[in-house]
């Protein structure tokens, strides 16, 4: 059994933005008590591009810019990074670093870089990048989150009202279970029953059946009794919370069209395009790839390249 595609940058981009305030007192408390939240805060996002204008295509990553104000009235910037992919890297530390010192140059502000790491390696953990040269020495020592360290606090995620704890939860059990759906099933189905459980809003069921439902992918047939036996949730509920059922169905339909319409531009830009790249196109069943990818088919050099770019692709994605 092939693992299934799943996308992580995507749900972790939403997530934080609805949850931002809970994000940083789950995982960066200190950063989180030291925040005027009375005042509102705004993401910057712009200033990503900026950054690093000619980052890599298709490179899966989680950078949030906040501005945001601190308790003796100091507006500062909080830089988020989430490795989302979960991948050994060797420049993480230095791209903490750069991005730090680059926000700072542009805006003169101070800056609070934050790091949550999804990877496997336990022993890597990478906090601080500097050098010293000459008697010279610069340095950035930065928060970081182990996903890995929150199996260990299982039944701490379990009774915690921050949403938080959903996330990792359906974060770590989407990582563990990438060649055995019927166990990603059950876990999917677990979670989704503990929403009605734990009594969250409304806003809140919706906004994490959503999480839950786009990182934990399923094949087409067990997406199938996902969706019958969720919708039995709802029922026995007496209300309809969430509405991503009916979202489930209009997205399949969503799916085939962005297919398509990857494939038409390829057809209309190169000719005919070889069926190593219809095949790989028609298995990726997530919209927020489909759509990066049509923009890259907009403007790729050609289908050798386009080619490259989806033999890149995380499998994981």
């Amino acid at each position: 059994m092939t693992e299934q595609r799943t996308d992580y940058d995507s749900p972790w981009k939403e997530v934080i933005e609805a949850y931002f305030p809970q994000f940083l007192e789950f995982f960066f408390p200190l950063a989180y008590d030291a925040i005027d939240w009375t005042r509102p805060y705004e993401f910057l996002d712009n200033e990503l591009q900026q950054l690093e204008p000619d980052a890599e295509i298709g490179k899966c990553l989680v950078d949030k810019v906040a501005k945001v104000w601190l308790l003796d009235g100091e507006e500062v910037w909080v830089l988020v990074h989430v490795e989302v992919q979960g991948r050994y890297d060797i420049e993480f530390a230095k791209r903490m670093y750069t991005y730090n010192y680059r926000l700072f140059d542009r805006h003169e502000k101070r800056v609070i870089s934050l790091a949550v790491l999804a990877d496997d390696r336990e022993n890597w953990r990478p906090d601080r990048y500097g050098y010293e040269l000459a008697g010279c020495r610069v340095s950035l020592e930065f928060p970081i989150a182990k996903l890995l360290d929150y199996e260990a606090q299982w039944e701490t995620l379990e009774q915690t009202t921050n949403p938080f704890g959903m996330v990792v939860m359906a974060h770590l059990r989407t990582k563990a279970t990438p060649q055995n759906p019927e166990s990603r099933l059950q876990w999917k189905l677990n979670l989704v029953r503990r929403l009605y459980d734990r009594g969250y809003s409304r806003e809140d069921v919706v906004q994490l059946f959503r999480f839950i439902d786009w990182i934990m992918v399923l094949p087409q047939e067990l997406a199938s009794s996902f969706k019958q036996v969720a919708r039995s949730y709802e029922e026995a509920s007496r209300m309809r919370y969430v509405t991503s059922i009916e979202r489930l169905a209009k997205e399949e339909g969503i799916v085939e069209t962005s297919r398509e319409n990857a494939i038409e531009i390829l057809e209309t830009r190169f000719g005919y395009v070889p069926s190593s790249i219809v095949e790989a196109i028609n298995g990726i069943d997530r919209v927020s790839v489909l759509k990066r990818l049509l923009k890259i088919a907009i403007v790729i050099g050609s289908l050798a390249e386009f080619q490259k770019v989806l033999d890149e692709m995380p499998s994981a994605e």
